[in-house]
């Protein structure tokens, strides 16, 4: 038996190169948020099943067959969460913050399903969760689509695409759900053996199948679009006045629809080519009968949640991308250990101006510790031995760059490194 213990399959590490790409964009995040005046609110990892199984939908296949449920000491089914939108409802529902009043939060943290690991779907995956409520206008649905919009600009992340859909009302989808299988009936024959599960459960998800031989039946299904009523027609159709007029392009999308049963009318996702079979970075849509659903008073809500691991995968892939932010701007060598006293002084003045300094541990030559700190990543070395001490200075080797070693006085190397990190 090995004596090593692994990760459990599809929950993997995150290793300081790809933490940094992830610091980037959830920095990127608060920003942007905190300018369209959405405030963090923090969840549980975990939540009774019921929640999961009321909110998401008994026969969908995250509770029937991807959740990670257990029954806790006192026999009480709970479950990791598998999304974020249904926590956050009961979050706001328990704690009074949704009844007649406008909520505009997110959240952000690990989300879990039972599903077979590959690149870009994992067991353990991350996302930003954004949600609004107590507005019902198609402005707000705007308003979220323009915040994406916004932060795909900050990061830099270009070539993503828009996909729009409407689902209607409840009662729309229950119509056309019988229009649908009465036409999927037709064709039983051939559908693959995951339609034919969908058929009987959630036959919506068929026209979501990535199948090839599937996808002549998909196109000749009847269109939701179709068989909208009045008032979401209206309200979908004022969406996308508003999106024309703030200059934002999107693809109409009549067979988008969402993997969770309490999505009502608009429905979007942002997808991208770049990253294989797991082409959506970021989706979303309106949940105007969840809270009402889950015990709290009608309330219109509508957000998004986008994927970490994917937007992380696209910065990757950005030859644009530049250096992390978390690389020491100054390695500290020291040439004695008679010199770990001030060594260890002269970094902490030197954090306390602000700079990123990494104070070499333990023994090593020279060589060895410049080669450490050319590996680092810092633009500087600085070199303190006991000839500097005695002279109140300090030698700095630029690392980057082909300038000579030079000696700079201690009390003045703060001020240099501004000058020339500025």
């Amino acid at each position: 038996m090995s004596k090593t213990i692994q990760a459990v399959r599809g929950m993997n590490d995150l290793l300081p190169d790809v933490v940094a790409r992830w610091q980037r964009i959830e920095a990127a995040a608060r920003t942007v948020l905190a300018a369209y005046g959405y405030r963090e609110i923090r969840l549980p990892l975990v939540e009774k099943t019921e929640l999961f199984a009321r909110s998401i939908g008994g026969l969908t296949d995250i509770v029937e067959k991807e959740m990670y449920t257990f029954e806790d000491r006192n026999g009480e089914l709970l479950t990791l969460r598998p999304e974020g939108t249904a926590g956050c409802v009961r979050a706001g529902i328990e704690n009074g913050l949704l009844h007649n009043q406008v909520q505009r939060l997110w959240y952000a943290g690990a989300m879990f399903r039972h599903e077979r690991p590959q690149k870009g779907r994992y067991r353990q995956f991350h996302q930003i969760g954004v949600e609004a409520f107590g507005i019902g206008t198609p402005d707000l649905d705007a308003e979220l689509i323009l915040l994406c919009a916004r932060l795909w600009r900050a990061l830099g992340i270009r070539g993503l695409t828009l996909e729009l859909n409407s689902l209607g009302t409840s009662e729309t989808r229950a119509a056309y759900r019988r229009v649908l299988v009465a036409y999927l009936e037709r064709h039983r024959s051939v559908l693959d053996e995951d339609s034919q599960r969908r058929l009987e459960k959630n036959p919506l998800r068929v026209l979501d199948s990535k199948n090839p031989a599937m996808q002549e039946i998909i196109r000749g299904a009847p269109s939701l679009a179709d068989h909208l009523d009045d008032a979401s027609r209206v309200h979908f159709k004022r969406l996308c006045e508003h999106l024309a007029s703030a200059d934002v392009a999107y693809t109409l999308n009549p067979r988008l629809v969402r993997g969770l049963d309490y999505y009502t009318g608009t429905v979007f996702e942002w997808t991208t080519d770049r990253l294989g079979a797991q082409s959506a970075v970021c989706a979303g849509g309106r949940y105007d009968g969840l809270v009402e659903l889950l015990g709290g008073q009608a309330t219109p809500a509508a957000g998004f949640a986008l994927g970490l691991e994917r937007l992380a995968e696209l910065l990757a892939l950005d030859a644009s991308e530049t250096g992390d932010g978390q690389a020491p701007q100054v390695y500290l060598a020291v040439l004695d250990e008679a010199v770990r006293a001030p060594a260890l002084k002269l970094a902490e003045s030197l954090r306390d101006r602000g700079w990123r300094i990494e104070c070499h541990g333990g023994s090593g030559s020279l060589k060895a510790q410049l080669k450490r700190a050319d590996k680092s990543g810092a633009r500087f070395a600085l070199l303190l031995g006991p000839d500097e001490v005695a002279r109140a200075a300090v030698s700095v080797k630029d690392l980057r760059g082909d300038a000579e070693q030079t000696t700079v006085a201690l009390n003045l190397i703060g001020d240099y490194l501004k000058q020339k990190l500025a």
